[in-house]
């Protein structure tokens, strides 16, 4: 299932939601299958710097092909991984928040949360990637449109 702004956009809802119900603000990122960004929000009084902390972590998910938390205890000093998240200018994140959105094996973005400690923000995303989860049970097979100027074209 591609990724479109309404899928985004509900998925920040979801993400949203749960933030609420835990007490946190965050920043929250959703990307497409190439790490680039679809929507983006920031809740009232999120940090400023969790902008990039966000969208890098949805980043990380989809060029990593796991969740950020899984490069934590790769990347500590003597890991398999240690130094990953200096590479790719930095934009590699080693913080727990970002998971890739994933239908029959096959990687259609990510969603990356930044504002709270990294359980946090792994139950912010979680709550975003369920709704994916329970969008795609519900999709039912038809074609998608993609409106061209005013020409709707079906693919």
């Amino acid at each position: 299932m591609r990724i479109m702004l309404d899928t985004a956009k509900a998925l920040l809802l979801a993400a949203e939601k749960k933030a609420r119900e835990i007490g946190v603000s965050e920043d929250i990122a959703i990307v497409d299958e190439g790490g680039n960004l679809i929507a983006f929000h920031r809740m009232d009084y999120a940090r400023i710097a969790g902008i990039d902390i966000a969208l890098n972590k949805a980043w990380t998910s989809v060029a990593m092909k796991m969740p950020t938390v899984n490069l934590s205890q790769a990347a500590l000093p003597g890991g398999p991984s240690f130094g990953i998240n200096t590479t790719n200018n930095g934009r590699i994140v080693i913080l727990g928040g970002g998971i890739p959105l994933i239908k029959d094996g096959r990687i259609y973005g990510g969603v990356g949360v930044s504002g709270g400690t990294s359980d946090q923000d792994i139950e912010v995303a979680t709550a975003a990637v369920q709704a994916y989860d329970s969008m795609r049970a519900a999709d039912s097979p038809r074609p998608l449109q993609a409106r061209i100027g005013s020409y709707t074209q079906n693919t």
